[in-house]
């Protein structure tokens, strides 16, 4: 019986071909960090990849059905030309067809058991939308492709966690989006996810309040007694270790490292002091799916597409949580 430490295969997504997705994948490949103690698989537009490979002076992997057992190998995704007005930098319909297709061959890879996590590098919603893919990002479409009955965002940060309880919407659809039942699964696929992933007993939970103070008892909005609250007792009927609501304002500061993680009420309200502490090496991961999903923390980066100079730590990170937790 071999006593040899098991290798995990990472399918990775390029994102859009026009972001900065296939260069910081392709340098992640030449620099030997990515492939580091795992397999990748990349799913990507072969002609785009393969010159972000020469680019980042590698050698294009090959193809995975001719080499399935090989160390890094490519699975071709999306149009097979790329258009002759196609330039890095620039939102269109072809890098959206690229980057769903990208992302459906990954997941079907992921369910399928050929690949044991995704990580995916950025895509544009504009690009998607011009492709027909009306959802506002990522974990609304693998939502979608997997069939998922509740997901969530997780944002890791060294030793902050952080989910959202809400995701891409206005801030002004904030208040009617919060729900206790929504705030109750929302903690229940946190603290599934610290147990089986990281095998914490007993997780210990903050959960932040939506208005300044925390409503300071309804002077600045009632959400807070009304919503947040009634979900809180609940987890705590359930046995969970669960506290708060919690002014936003200084948790991060005074209180954070007592808890393994947080709940935040809306995106920005979570991912500026993420994005603050995590010095550019956030990670995003999809809660409730039937495999786990990391990501980078940022987006296409539209304007130094194509100029060498997008850092990968953020990519490298993704893929360092997703070989723990699979």
């Amino acid at each position: 019986m071999s006593d040899a430490p098991r290798v995990p295969v990472l399918g990775v997504t390029a994102g859009d071909p026009a972001g900065i997705g296939p260069e910081i994948v392709a340098r992640s490949l030449a620099s030997g960090e990515l492939g580091h103690g795992r397999r990748i698989v990349v799913f990507a537009q072969s002609d785009v990849f393969a010159e972000a490979c020469r680019q980042a002076g590698a050698d294009p992997p090959p193809r995975w059905e001719e080499a399935p057992d090989a160390p890094v190998a490519l699975s071709p995704a999306g149009p097979e030309a790329v258009p002759d007005d196609f330039r890095p930098g620039r939102s269109s319909e072809f890098g959206g067809r690229a980057a769903a297709a990208a992302l459906e061959a990954s997941v079907e890879a992921a369910l399928t058991g050929r690949v044991d996590a995704i990580v995916t590098a950025p895509l544009s919603k504009v690009s998607l939308a011009a492709a027909g893919v009306e959802h506002p990002g990522h974990t609304e479409y693998l939502a979608e492709l997997t069939g998922a009955e509740r997901v969530a965002m997780m944002f890791v940060a060294g030793g902050l966690r952080l989910t959202l309880a809400t995701i891409h919407v206005r801030l002004a659809d904030v208040p009617s989006r919060l729900s206790t039942d929504g705030l109750l699964g929302t903690m229940r696929l946190t603290r599934d996810a610290l147990t089986r992933h990281l095998e914490l007993v007993e997780p210990r939970l903050a959960v932040l309040g939506l208005n300044p103070h925390a409503g300071e008892e309804g002077r600045f909005g009632d959400e807070e007694a009304r919503v947040i609250g009634p979900a809180i007792e609940q987890a705590r009927e359930r046995g969970w270790t669960v506290h708060g609501p919690f002014a936003a304002d200084s948790f991060f500061l005074r209180q954070r490292s007592g808890y393994d993680a947080v709940v935040a009420m809306y995106h920005d309200q979570g991912l500026i002091p993420v994005k603050l502490l995590s010095e550019g090496r956030a990670v995003n991961v999809t809660l409730g799916l039937p495999f786990v999903r990391t990501s980078v923390d940022h987006g296409t980066a539209f304007d130094i597409a194509g100029r060498g100079v997008a850092s990968p730590d953020s990519l490298l990170e993704a893929a360092r949580v997703a070989s723990e937790w699979c």
